[in-house]
């Protein structure tokens, strides 16, 4: 074999490895361009030209992780994976605050990490609805992102000073329709504690106001029990020109010592609300069952607002004893059982 083949046969293996090498070099290349552009691609905007407001919920205590998820199943970012290595990469993990954030499918991905970094403006707005059990307050609380629902709970054990509450079993029954359903204004710091303080106080207020104590007891009622009856009239009423109406049922059933068997008292007993009641529900062992116990429940069944605590204490004077709920959320009244069972038929 002679030299020249052997230089040959050399020449033509390096090429062989420089193009191999130009090769790996190139795919290496390819995929880091590719990968540039899915990172740049995830940082994008969702939909510019089809911009939507979406809500977005950070709970306290939330991970980076966790937030990125929620941000990319609501459809605010493209990559969760992104999400969570932008913000290591920036220093901002750990750092979002919690809160109901309005976001926009127009927004990159960085903006969304920076506005939660920034946290929402130090006020924050919540309307408790008339008619929430406290669970429901601290539900929807904790949904806010404002405090945690175990944080208000525990809140609500108190001591808590306001004089009216000298004249309630609270240390037995707990707060149970004395937090006032309202919009309050918060701060992003505003305690657990301080939440319910405003709630108690704005009661209070309101109670005051209105000479509420001596409007109970010119009923024959303690504070406790007329807030107890406005309570079972917020749950029961559907139609705001009823509420007196129900209150007058109740009041003529106590009158005659009948059970007041009030539904909305099982579903508290039960702990949940339940479209229809099954006959083993009527049967839940509870001092708030009012199917089973003579007279009113051992205290409220939920916050009450101002339109049924004024029901409670001016209800409808009239003959009903029953009610039966028609298919628009009106009820049908009736003063005997006969009438009543044929309303049952009719709209049941």
């Amino acid at each position: 074999m002679s030299d020249n083949y052997l230089a040959v046969s050399s020449i033509r293996r390096r090429k062989r490895q420089v193009r191999r090498r130009i090769t790996g070099l190139m795919a290496v290349m390819l995929l880091l361009v590719m990968g540039w552009l899915a990172l740049w691609y995830s940082l994008m905007p969702v939909n510019v030209k089809k911009t939507a407001d979406i809500s977005v919920t950070v709970s306290p205590n939330a991970s980076t992780a966790q937030i990125a998820a929620i941000l990319e199943e609501k459809g605010v970012i493209r990559s969760a994976r992104a999400f969570s290595l932008y913000t290591r990469l920036h220093g901002l993990d750990g750092v979002m605050k919690p809160g109901v954030y309005k976001l926009n499918t127009a927004m990159p991905l960085s903006d969304v990490a920076e506005v939660l970094t920034k946290g929402l403006p130090d006020r924050v707005i919540i309307t408790i609805p008339e008619g929430y059990t406290i669970a429901q307050i601290a539900d929807l609380l904790e949904q806010q992102g404002i405090v945690r629902r175990d944080d208000f709970l525990e809140a609500l054990r108190g001591p808590w000073q306001p004089a009216f509450l000298q004249r309630v079993p609270v240390s037995r029954w707990g707060l149970e329709g004395y937090l006032y359903p309202d919009t309050y204004y918060l701060s992003s710091q505003t305690e657990a504690g301080k939440i319910a303080e405003m709630m108690l106080k704005n009661f209070g207020q309101v109670i005051e106001e209105h000479d509420y104590i001596r409007q109970a007891e010119a009923r024959g009622l303690t504070l406790h029990e007329a807030v107890t009856i406005a309570s079972m009239v917020e749950r029961e009423a559907r139609v705001a020109s009823e509420r007196t109406r129900i209150a007058g049922v109740i009041f003529n059933r106590l009158k005659l010592g009948m059970p007041l068997q009030i539904d909305a008292t099982v579903q508290y007993a039960l702990g949940e609300t339940k479209e229809k009641l099954l006959i083993k529900d009527l049967q839940v062992d509870s001092p708030y069952n009012t199917y089973l116990i003579n007279g009113l429940p051992p205290g409220p069944i939920a916050n009450p607002g101002w339109p049924s605590m004024q029901a409670a204490v001016q209800p409808e004077s009239h003959n009903y004893l029953y009610y039966v709920a028609k298919p628009d959320g009106t009820h049908a009244f009736a003063e005997s059982l006969v009438a009543h069972n044929a309303n049952v038929r009719k709209y049941q």
